[in-house]
């Protein structure tokens, strides 16, 4: 079996899971924060110290000076578990354990040594999410509004990356930044962890599936996305040339197929000029957020 075949079957056998249990049955019920679900950070290793994305009017940016930016699925995970505690703890300080594999645990990630290890990797997207300075402005004709957010103020780690199973002398903490937490709790998407487990592989396809569920809980009619739209919101390092554009609308539709696979309820079909969208329930039910 290949390697693409063996991701498939794994996305349906979590798929038949999340049918035959809700998130709140498998207590896997998550959440992330708005802003970073309407526009989102790298997919990969980006050069420079800004990366800016638009959706509409809303334009989010990002900026490291120090570390660089932090790309890919860990910073996602890391920030849908962070938005995660701190929703369920009602607190800004979050305790992420006394170890690392501990902590990697709860990412579904297997802690692994070396250069390219899990372990390397994990404790510089972590420093470098921590470290970001994140700006959301909305601009049209009629407003300007602007929110400048840290993710945390203070982040204390006692992780030891040659033994990640090794306790340290204290709990790990981060202290979230009030605005970053106020987002969180005055805007939280609903999502299930699995889903994001599930599909983790693929930093468009995490970033798909929390901007779906969340377009769709609003959404009164067939709502028509155009690629060139789609693509400054979920693919700003695509060049804007004839053949970056075909490779976007080909990624798009290849993360759309997984996202298809966890959430079967959505109800998007990818069109010549772009997307269409058409009611559909949410990946978690409206009324278990309420009970929640």
């Amino acid at each position: 079996m290949t390697d693409l075949s063996r991701r498939t079957t794994k996305l349906v056998a979590d798929a038949l899971a999340m049918e035959s249990e809700s998130a709140a049955e498998a207590g896997t019920l998550g959440y992330m924060a708005r802003a970073l679900v309407q526009a989102t950070i790298p997919h990969s290793k980006t050069e420079g110290t800004t990366f800016i994305r638009t959706n509409g009017d809303y334009r989010l940016s990002i900026s490291n000076e120090e570390l660089g930016l932090p790309y890919g699925s860990i910073p996602r995970l890391l920030l849908a578990w962070l938005a995660t505690e701190a929703t369920r703890t009602k607190s800004r300080e979050i305790i992420l354990g006394s170890s690392l594999s501990e902590f990697m645990g709860h990412l579904d990630m297997v802690p692994t040594g070396g250069r390219k290890g899990t372990i390397t990797m994990f404790k510089k997207q972590a420093a470098r999410l921590f470290s970001s300075t994140i700006r959301c402005s909305y601009t049209s004709s009629e407003r300007y509004a602007v929110k400048n957010i840290v993710v945390a103020d203070e982040a204390d780690i006692w992780w030891s990356p040659s033994s990640p199973g090794q306790h340290g002398l204290m709990d790990s903490t981060v202290k979230l930044s009030q605005p970053f937490y106020d987002e969180i709790l005055n805007n939280p998407v609903p999502v299930d962890m699995r889903a994001l487990q599930a599909l983790r592989k693929s930093p468009m396809a995490l970033d798909l599936y929390c901007w779906s569920t969340y377009r769709v809980s609003y959404l009164k009619g067939r709502a028509f996305i155009p690629w060139e739209g789609l693509q400054a919101q979920f693919g700003s390092s695509y060049p804007d040339t004839q053949r970056g554009k075909r490779n976007f609308k080909t990624k798009f539709v290849e993360a759309l197929k997984k996202v298809a696979l966890v959430y079967p309820g959505l109800n998007a079909d990818p069109l010549p000029d772009g997307l269409e969208l058409r009611p559909s329930r949410t990946h978690i039910p409206k009324t278990v957020v309420a009970d929640d």
